[in-house]
């Protein structure tokens, strides 16, 4: 028997907000809200992103974060930082392959990459 990834799940101190930054950033919906502690969000892929209240997220850096694609990269990053999201760095593989690491309204990290 195998596991099979359930959602991905975001530590916070307000899960309605950031549940709600998200899904406007991926298309996604609310799929699901539980009394305040707990928000679920469907994406179109199939994939559900949980915010779980929590009285103190983890201190220090992500140990699991979200990597996005988007066919154009400067422009999704512009989007991303005009809706909350603060840039933090970027890399550049080559002319093959490059990425920006940002940081969610809440301080959660993710990062965009060129692809299609």
């Amino acid at each position: 028997m195998t596991a099979t990834i359930a959602m991905i799940t975001f530590d916070t101190t307000d899960p309605a907000p950031l549940a709600t930054w998200w899904a406007e950033r991926t298309g996604g919906r609310i799929e699901q809200e539980n009394d305040g502690w707990f928000v679920i969000v469907a994406l179109p892929q199939g994939i559900r992103l949980g915010f779980q209240k929590v009285s103190d997220p983890t201190p220090g850096k992500n140990r699991v974060h979200l990597d996005l694609t988007a066919p154009d990269l400067d422009a999704e990053v512009e989007r991303f930082v005009q809706a909350g999201a603060k840039e933090i760095h970027r890399e550049n593989m080559g002319d093959d392959f490059r990425w920006v690491t940002l940081a969610d309204p809440q301080g959660n990290l993710f990062c965009v990459a060129e692809g299609h």
